[in-house]
């Protein structure tokens, strides 16, 4: 990283009771290309300041900035860029490795990549309190169960003795969080904390952050979920194409937004009111719609009494999905809702024959399906297609988009028999999802985070399936993709008659999307009912909770 110190920064320490950090004027560049143009702002003692923004608006690069991380081929300018009185331009990596931790706490989005897939989780936790010196062997696992507890880890003693790839990715995002918080630091940096997460550890964890700020921790919340901002800040910046055009507080932001886009932003936001209308909006009004019926008759997937039992690291038999049944009918939409660990996805794994369960079957349009042997069940794949929430993993990388979905057309019903109606249709189906033909060439690592679950889209629609299950599959995208994602998948409902299997932890997600919806709790469905009478007239205790812990834009404080 290449610091250029401005000639007005300036060496006054920060007077008491004022800013703990100042940001003036700072630029990040990369090469010729700038990120960060010119940004301004401070973070006060038991304040919270989030900057939002889509993916690209620069502001992931600017926490990052805010403890040294930028990378080596940075340029980072700024009239001032002070912590207390401590020139952070002015910092050494052996300096920073001092600062990061102790005094400013960083919590990153990808907690896969993250945390170390070789080590205990409970060394990843405890790895600040060992760097900084603090406690000895003993103490130190004692904190780091205290700390994995506090983020609502359950059975944290055995969670501590795993390693990250047995955790869920809530869990694992939880992981990082505990570690960022374990020395008290002054100033917390939050990128996107609570994406993986499902409505009620997600309460827990912004209590959590709430809590801090009381105590007086200054905190910066990145984050594309403007409920959750709502929740926590005191402030908010939002930052396009590395500018912030709108700073304010939060209630002013948040319900009376004064530039265009902001209004955009808010706009796309799904929830109950948002339900049968589009999420993308020009300067037309909402548009409705146009449903085709759903075919009531037969099930096309339906799963009875399934049961799925894991073996933990303490050898403790645990049941995962315990004798769940749902039914899906032809172009509809079955929303799967719970917690982190409610065995949702693993009920998802056992509609798509992925995994085997214990007991009970699934029925594919009323015949056998989970019960069928590999072989007798290959010709009957292209039925039955999935979207990840992480399309990259799912991905060769090696491979350009064209290849990707040409694979997947090779094994639908109807392949192409030659090159030229290969690429017609690869092309014809990239369009659908709304990318073009200079992308056909592009490998999926130069493409951004929607334009990789649009290629994930495709590949799914190439053996021309009749469902698709859909696993968190915009939990990853900031909220203006996640619009434009969950509009194409509607449209191609609409235009398909395609069903949807769609799980995920955002609630206001599934109200937009789901026509019935199952809650799951401890490997069990709780409730069942339409959408309506879910979130309006819920009738388990739990699901109640559920709504309740939900963030809403209301609570903008």
């Amino acid at each position: 990283m290449t610091v250029v110190a401005s000639k007005q920064a300036s060496t006054r320490q920060v007077a008491p009771g004022q800013a703990l950090l100042s940001v003036q004027n700072l630029r990040v560049a990369f090469g010729e290309t700038e990120v960060v143009k010119g940004i301004s702002f401070t973070a006060r003692p038991g304040s919270c300041l989030a900057i939002v923004g889509e993916s690209g608006s620069g502001k992931s690069v600017t926490a990052r900035t805010l403890v040294g991380l930028t990378g080596g081929d940075a340029r980072v300018a700024a009239d001032r860029l002070d912590l207390d009185g401590t020139d952070l331009l002015a910092l050494g990596e052996r300096a920073w490795r001092r600062t990061r931790g102790k005094e400013i706490g960083f919590v990153l989005q990808d907690a896969l990549v993250s945390l170390d897939q070789l080590r205990r989780v409970g060394a990843e936790v405890g790895e600040p309190l060992e760097l900084h010196d603090w406690g000895d062997r003993r103490s130190r696992p004692e904190r780091v169960v205290e700390l994995l507890t506090s983020v609502g880890v359950p059975e944290p003693e055995m969670r501590a003795r795993q390693r990250p790839y047995e955790l869920s990715g809530g869990l694992r995002q939880r992981a990082l969080i505990a570690s960022a918080i374990a020395l008290d630091p002054r100033l917390v940096i939050a990128d996107e904390p609570t994406t993986a997460l499902d409505v009620t550890v997600q309460a827990q964890v912004l209590d959590l952050l709430a809590a801090s700020k009381e105590r007086g921790t200054s905190i910066i919340l990145i984050s594309h979920d403007l409920s959750v901002v709502a929740r926590l800040a005191d402030e908010v910046a939002v930052m396009r194409d590395g500018e912030i055009v709108e700073h304010g507080v939060s209630r002013q932001v948040l319900c009376d937004p004064q530039h265009e886009y902001t209004r955009a932003l808010l706009d796309a936001v799904p929830s109950e009111h948002t339900r049968g209308v589009r999420l993308v909006r020009g300067t037309s009004p909402s548009t409705p719609r146009e449903r085709r019926p759903i075919d009531r008759g037969r099930p096309l997937l339906e799963g009875r009494h399934l049961t799925k039992v894991y073996r933990g690291p303490d050898g403790v038999d645990r049941t995962v999905v315990d004798d769940v049944s749902f039914e899906l009918y032809a172009g509809e939409t079955l929303g799967i809702v719970g917690e982190s660990g409610s065995g949702k996805t693993t009920t998802a794994r056992i509609a798509l024959a992925m995994l085997e369960a214990e007991g009970g079957e699934v029925l594919l349009r009323g015949e056998p399906w989970s019960t069928l042997t590999q072989r007798e069940r290959r010709p009957l794949r292209n039925r039955v297609g999935v979207v990840y929430q992480d399309p990259l993993s799912s991905f060769d990388p090696r491979w350009s988009v064209g290849r990707i979905v040409a694979d997947a057309l090779s094994r639908g019903p109807n392949p192409p028999s030659s090159a030229e109606e290969r690429r017609t249709r690869v092309l014809g189906l990239l369009q659908k999802v709304g990318l073009g033909e200079h992308q056909v060439d592009v490998g999926p690592l130069r493409l951004s985070g929607g334009q990789r679950q649009r290629v994930a889209i495709a590949r799914a629609l190439a053996p021309e399936p009749e469902l698709i299950v859909c696993d968190e599959p915009v939990s990853a995208l900031d909220v203006s993709v996640q619009a434009q994602v969950l509009d194409l998948l509607t449209d191609l409902q609409d235009d398909l008659g395609v069903s949807y299997l769609f799980i995920s932890h955002d609630l206001g997600v599934i109200h937009h999307m789901s026509d019935r919806v199952l809650v799951m709790k401890d490997g069990k469905v709780v409730e069942r009912g339409t959408a309506d009478d879910i979130f309006t007239r819920p009738q388990d205790p739990y699901t109640q909770r559920l709504l309740t812990a939900l963030p809403r834009l209301e609570q903008a404080s």
